[in-house]
């Protein structure tokens, strides 16, 4: 099941993306794992403007949790996740601009995997933290890589307004998230490609360690590392995310100078 958020005549709505229709529904409430009613109401996916599928309270991120990525970067595997923090001011959705902010003088892309948190999480243990997810999305971890010292900083680099694509949908029907391969897309050629397999930390063991620090809320978004292949893109520039079984997210660098 493909959940998604859209507009209608600057109306936020809810549905489920069957094909090319969208079967409205509720917003979720407080449990996003409890199927929502249907409100009757259809629309052509052509007809509406997707928006990012989830409007997170926050957007915990993952440095470092793939092994390639690791290397590329010629820094060692961390014994512990490394987590930080994407404001809910940079998330947008499919299509919309990602702005380059004027103190930065390279922006980055990182393809990644988003797992959309479904009913509220606090020290969930591993073995029972997929019970808490609601499904998965694309997700674009961009970052202005001058800002980004090796001796930290990283949220700084990482958090600016638009810096956190996500969409095009929440896929519910994926049962093994470390089974998946990301793939990323520089005006339509391939940079990046692995598969989840990659991970270093499972998307389990991750939930674990970030809600034993800090309750996750539905609609809450966890983006779980990059592959290696990341690199600069400028102003004109698009790039994609694409996941199988999700689909692709594709978003517009544009200067905002």
């Amino acid at each position: 099941m493909k959940l998604v958020r859209f507009l209608d005549s600057g109306t936020v709505r809810y549905g489920r993306l069957e094909e090319e229709t969208i079967v409205e529904t509720g917003e979720p409430g407080n449990d996003w794992l409890v199927k929502q009613d249907e409100t009757g109401v259809h629309f052509k996916s052509s007809e509406v403007q997707l928006i990012s599928p989830c409007q997170p309270s926050k957007v915990v991120c993952l440095g470092l949790n793939y092994r390639s990525h690791a290397e590329e970067m010629n820094i060692p595997l961390p014994k512990k996740p490394i987590i930080f923090i994407k404001p809910s001011t940079s998330v947008i959705g499919p299509g919309a601009n990602i702005i380059a902010p004027p103190q930065s003088k390279r922006v980055d892309y990182e393809a990644e995997l988003g797992v959309v948190i479904g009913r509220k999480a606090f020290r969930v243990k591993a073995e029972k933290a997929l019970d808490y997810v609601v499904g998965y999305t694309c997700a674009n971890d961009v970052t202005a890589r001058d800002k980004q010292p090796k001796e930290g900083q990283w949220t700084y680099a990482k958090g600016f307004d638009t810096f956190c694509p996500l969409g095009p949908v929440i896929e519910t029907d994926i049962d093994n998230p470390e089974s998946l391969v990301v793939q990323g897309f520089l005006n339509g050629e391939k940079v990046q490609e692995a598969p989840t397999s990659d991970h270093y930390f499972t998307v389990a063991e991750i939930i674990e360690f970030v809600s034993g620090c800090m309750t996750l809320l539905p609609g809450d978004v966890i983006l779980t590392g990059t592959p290696s292949g990341i690199g600069q893109f400028k102003p004109g520039d698009k790039f994609e995310v694409a996941i199988e079984g999700i689909g692709t997210l594709d978003n517009s660098l544009i200067s905002g100078s």
